[in-house]
């Protein structure tokens, strides 16, 4: 497959991954914005979502650990509207997302659900950045190569 360019062919691609590749590729997703993320169930759900070896209980207990990091991270960004805490939130999202089951999944699947929240994350977090550096790569896409390398590998 060509690189990925647009998020047309970002999704079909998505379409076409079977659910341990779209556990694998959402949480190479969250991976790119972890660091938004201080919540240690977090990166405990996304240690799990990338080991192929995982139990479905122990996929079961991430997601529930990974749920209760959105119920924190919501009520520490509530009315202040503090942006970093609400890309922590978004990365817990993303986190939830990666280690959902396909057929539990909210629309598009695990992957496309990470991928957009992963994005929001990132987007959060620049409305809180009062430097004047704008990054090279958008979030969309750092994920095209991501997903364009892990279909090429």
């Amino acid at each position: 497959m060509s690189q990925i360019s647009n998020d047309t062919e970002f999704k079909q691609a998505l379409q076409g991954l079977d659910a341990a590749q779209q556990r694998t590729v959402a949480a190479l997703f969250v991976e790119h914005v972890l660091s938004l993320s201080d919540d240690d169930r977090v990166k405990r759900a996304i240690k799990v979502a990338t080991d192929d070896n995982a139990s479905e209980g122990e996929v079961s207990d991430a997601l529930k650990s990974a749920k209760s990091a959105i119920m924190d991270c919501s009520t520490r960004c509530g009315a202040e509207g503090n942006w970093t805490d609400q890309a922590g939130y978004f990365v817990a999202r993303a986190a939830v997302a990666a280690v959902t089951p396909v057929d539990q999944s909210k629309t598009g699947g695990p992957a496309w659900q990470a991928a957009m929240s992963c994005r929001m994350a990132q987007t959060s977090i620049q409305i809180d950045n009062d430097s004047d550096d704008v990054p090279d790569h958008s979030e969309n896409e750092w994920q095209y190569g991501i997903l364009s390398d892990y279909l090429q590998s």
